[in-house]
Parts: C-alpha cells; sequence; structure tokens
C-alpha cells in the first residue's frame, strides 16, 4: 500500500515559531505550506521551502483566510470571486519563492475556516478550485472525502488526493469536529496511532461518537502545530512500513481525478 504522509507547516511568524518543522520534514513525504495569510511570512516560506527541498519533499500550498490573529480558524464572510484572489495570491506567493530555490509546488490545501467553508458549499468550492485549475491545471489538492471542495474538483479535472486528518476527530457524518468542542484534536498519541492503524488494516475511521466510518484516502495528515507532531509521525510512518506499505508523495502517487 502507498500513502502519502503530510503535514501542515511554516506557521510562525516573524521572529515566532509554531511546531518543529524542520523535525517533520526528516519524517513526511509533502508538506502544506502557509503562504502568509493565517501564517507564515516570505522568510519563512523561503527558509521552508529550501528544508523542504533539502529532504525531497513535496511542496504544497496551504491557503487560508486573510487573518493572522485568528490563524485563519475565524470564518468571514467575503464575496468568493474575492477569495478566489486570495487563493490565487497565495499560489502564486510560494510558487515563486519554490522557484528561485529550484523547486515547485505540487499540491495546494485549504487550511482551516476556509476550507470548512469551501467543503461545505459548492458555491465557495466551485470559484477557489477555478482559480486553482487556471494557476495550474496540474496541480493536486489535498481535501477530506466527500466534500463540495472534491466535487469542484472533479468538474475541473483537477487530481485529488484523499486525506485523512490524523490528528483531528470527525462527527458521525464525517465532518470535522469544530475545534472549539472538546475532544476535536487529538493530542495522545497512542490514540492517533491507534486511529491509523484502524484505517490501515479495516479501511474505517471511528467518529467521536464511535460510528465506524468506512473513507478510502491517499494521505495522512497531521497538524504541526499539535504537540508531539514529529512523535506522531514517526510512528505512523513505522506503522505504515511494519505492514510493507511505503510512504510515498503526493505528486508520485497514481490519482483519480
Amino acid at each position: 500500500m502507498d500513502i502519502d504522509l503530510n503535514a501542515d507547516i511554516g506557521e510562525g511568524f516573524g521572529d515566532y515559531t509554531m511546531g518543529d518543522d524542520a523535525g517533520l520534514l526528516k519524517v513526511i513525504t509533502s508538506a502544506n505550506v502557509a503562504c502568509g495569510f493565517h501564517a507564515g511570512d516570505p522568510v519563512i516560506m523561503d527558509k521552508t521551502v529550501r528544508l523542504a527541498l533539502a529532504q525531497d519533499v513535496d511542496l504544497g500550498a496551504h491557503v487560508g483566510f486573510p487573518d493572522l490573529l485568528g490563524f485563519g480558524r475565524r470564518p468571514m464572510q467575503c464575496d468568493p470571486a474575492d477569495v478566489s484572489r486570495y487563493v490565487l495570491y497565495q499560489l502564486g506567493a510560494l510558487a515563486g519563492i519554490a522557484s528561485v530555490a529550484g523547486a515547485r509546488v505540487t499540491h495546494m490545501s485549504f487550511h482551516g475556516a476556509l476550507g470548512n467553508m469551501a467543503a461545505a458549499d459548492f458555491a465557495l468550492a466551485e470559484p477557489l478550485v477555478r482559480t486553482v485549475s487556471e494557476f495550474n491545471p496540474d496541480m493536486i489538492i489535498s481535501v477530506s472525502t466527500n466534500t463540495q471542495i472534491e466535487r469542484a474538483a472533479n468538474k475541473f479535472g483537477l487530481r485529488v488526493a484523499a486525506t485523512f486528518l490524523a490528528d483531528r476527530a470527525y462527527t458521525d457524518d464525517g465532518d470535522l469536529v469544530p475545534r472549539k468542542l472538546p475532544g476535536a484534536v487529538i493530542k495522545d498519541q497512542g490514540q492517533v496511532l491507534q486511529r491509523v492503524k484502524r484505517l490501515l488494516d479495516d479501511g474505517v475511521i471511528t467518529s467521536i461518537n464511535g460510528k465506524k466510518l468506512a473513507i478510502k484516502v491517499q494521505s495522512i495528515l497531521l497538524h504541526g502545530d499539535t504537540p508531539g507532531a514529529v512523535e506522531n509521525a514517526l510512528a505512523i510512518r513505522a506503522e505504515v512500513e511494519s505492514g510493507n506499505g511505503r510512504i510515498v508523495p503526493i505528486s508520485r502517487m497514481r490519482l483519480l481525478n
């Protein structure tokens, strides 16, 4: 079994750091890099790109609302056409930095509130994904399964990497449990690993209420700002490889439109 292991990284700002990006980049195969709107800045983006390039890790743009104070986790009521320009701006910023470093951006994902809103609303997802397609029709979108983002990607012929968020709880409907609710973020390494093992062995995840949900994924995601992210990544990688699986970057997987 081939599966990608990725993480959201580059989410510091200025002199402030968040998470052990250097440590994660030694373990993961794909990175989702903050592009300056919800976190990150040009210097951090450049440093992160070069670290990823040195470790042969795929680069992805992690785009969100212009909300540094709220870390992109606060819903914003904006015209979808305007939000599509926010997405374009962030894609272009990371692609430019990557190009100078001799790298390329292979995939993208939507962060926080923007991702949650687009996942539930095709009227928002459609113009955003259209913009991604216009920017680079070969771009892969990393996203949870059964979302409006996936539907929009299918419309515009973009490949999708269905992604399981190992350190986030799911509702009975397969949506992410809102972060404001207890148990939404899973910090216990044993629990994270147990969820991954069940997914690998049985193709199911268990919702926060104990309901079994069958899903098929190509990628497992960790949040770089979750405590113990590096240790979780090491444990997940070891679990995959112990079952004769391979950890493979998103760009080297066979994905369907």
